[in-house]
């Protein structure tokens, strides 16, 4: 069943596979109308590159909902880049233009034009090169909507990984982890499960820091008195939380039925998810007033405009945003 509102898509880093990612949507049946925000020169360049043959329209914010695209057409709220893009060659000189997009799919979403905002990646790098502090999506959406605590969640089908921390080194990592921290996200997770996911009591499993979750002190101190003391508070208040398990088990059917897993950082937990589902993972921000989908997978400069690049997590990043959306 379709929903009502469209949904928004960024196109991303026009360096990279994003642009022919939204192409190719056009040709997709999905749940929802689509919009795109970027810039249309670009679009019909990749499309004239790849042969991914599409109308490109351009729309007016103020059009959204009475317009719908036809099959082969993408409707584009245009925001054009200072510089021509090159594929595999991002220029710092279109950051801005790249977060002016994210500003105005926040914006209108929070307004109500759209039913929620999916993500084609960007480059971090090229960002931070413009002088723009900029550490991903995540933290510069929760900015935006003045949220404290946003929580990454990838989604694998059945399989929900969060994370505890996201874009940081590993050896900041153990400094990182507090029982407040974990409070917070743990509270994130299981508010947006129960609302987002309709999952009224869900199951979580939750990861020690350390191998073999510290191994009783031997491997570490924080699984003992950091991680666990903060499961036993949400098990004292009726929620199904277990851990800390080592994260080589906890994966596993041996640690029973779970309806999300919670990493305590980026590499313990997505790289089981992405082996699971890669090219077809959802990464959704948790915490946030808006529903935000993205893809499991970065730019691609390197098969930028060649027409290699697999849009199937785009589709299911469309997909789950509507789920979400209906929900």
């Amino acid at each position: 069943m379709r929903i009502d509102k469209p949904l928004l898509i960024t196109a991303g880093e026009p360096a990279g596979v994003g642009p022919e990612l939204c192409l190719a949507l056009a040709h997709e049946d999905l749940p929802a109308d689509i919009v795109v925000v970027g810039d249309p020169d670009t679009l019909r360049s990749r499309a004239k590159q790849t042969g991914i043959a599409t109308t490109i329209t351009e729309l007016d914010p103020g059009d959204v909902g009475s317009i719908h695209a036809g099959r082969g057409e993408l409707l584009v709220i245009a925001e054009r880049f200072p510089v021509q893009a090159q594929c595999g060659r991002p220029d710092p000189a279109n950051a801005e233009a790249l977060l002016n997009g994210l500003r105005f799919g926040v914006n209108s979403c929070l307004q109500g034009l759209f039913a929620g905002l999916v993500t084609a990646p960007l480059h971090k790098g090229v960002i931070n090169d413009a002088g723009i502090l900029f550490t991903g999506h995540t933290e510069f959406l929760a900015e935006l909507t003045d949220t404290k605590l946003p929580v990454m969640l990838l989604v694998a089908g059945d399989l929900r990984v969060a994370l505890a921390s996201t874009h940081m080194p590993l050896r900041a990592v153990a400094d990182y982890i507090s029982q407040s921290g974990l409070r917070g996200v743990l509270n994130v997770l299981i508010a947006d499960l129960q609302s987002k996911f309709r999952i009224d009591a869900p199951e979580i499993v939750v990861c020690g820091l350390n191998p073999h979750a510290g191994e009783g002190g031997h491997l570490g101190t924080e699984d003992a008195e950091i991680i666990a003391p903060v499961i036993a508070e949400f098990i004292a208040r009726g929620h199904k939380v277990r851990g800390p398990l080592p994260a080589d088990t906890a994966f596993t059917p041996a640690a029973g039925h779970k309806d999300a897993v919670l990493a305590m950082y980026h590499d313990q937990g997505l790289p089981v998810l992405k082996y699971a589902g890669f090219g077809n993972s959802v990464n959704v921000t948790l915490g946030l007033p808006i529903i935000r989908t993205s893809v499991d997978h970065g730019t691609a400069l390197d098969i930028a405009g060649t027409g290699k690049a697999d849009s199937g997590s785009l589709i299911a990043a469309v997909n789950l945003a509507a789920d979400l959306a209906r929900r």
